[in-house]
């Protein structure tokens, strides 16, 4: 277990639950929240949508790689939340790994696919994808490709169940004894 000072990066794909446990944790702990795409909506003034429109994918993550370096530099007890590709450009997975607990926000293709078609409007990689066939391929071959790097985490943790109260409260109960209790 990581001390009580490191930082514990949640990562995971796109939709698989790390702002509402992060946030939920935080409130539960005390422990100070931060979603990695909104540090960055702040600094920049542009959302993540904006970003990827204006200026491209790869200025995208040159921006998550140096704001993850800046969490990461001054990060004391920090729960943050990562966007789902964070873990696999760059030093990203290896500097999360040297200086917190990193845990891998894992369930199954039919969770992240519902939970995206939620919220397809806000996620700019995913936005102009059709419902079926269109945004299930895409999902099954990225995340295919990321788990590679996802599984580097320390651990990995069941985020299924995040739909209601009562489950995110079960969950945050599981994650504080798992990680948080000596």
């Amino acid at each position: 277990m990581n001390g009580v000072s490191d930082p514990v990066f949640l990562i995971g794909y796109m939709a698989s639950g790390k702002t509402t446990l992060g946030r939920a944790l935080s409130e539960a702990t005390g422990r100070g929240f931060v979603d990695l795409d909104e540090y960055i909506e702040q600094k920049t003034g542009k959302t993540v949508s904006e970003i990827f429109a204006q200026d491209g994918e790869a200025e995208f993550r040159r921006l998550e790689t140096a704001s993850l370096g800046e969490l990461a530099a001054d990060s004391r007890g920090l729960i943050i939340a990562c966007g789902g590709g964070t873990p696999c450009f760059g030093d990203n997975m290896e500097r999360m790994n040297s200086v917190g607990l990193t845990v891998w926000l894992d369930t199954s293709t039919d969770v992240i696919l519902r939970r995206l078609l939620a919220e397809r409007s806000s996620r700019p990689l995913v936005a102009s994808l059709s419902e079926g066939g269109e945004l299930e391929d895409y999902v099954a071959v990225n995340l295919e490709r990321r788990r590679p790097y996802y599984s580097r985490a320390a651990s990995r943790f069941d985020s299924t169940f995040l739909e209601t109260e009562a489950e995110v409260a079960s969950s945050v109960s599981q994650f504080i004894e798992k990680y948080f209790q000596s």
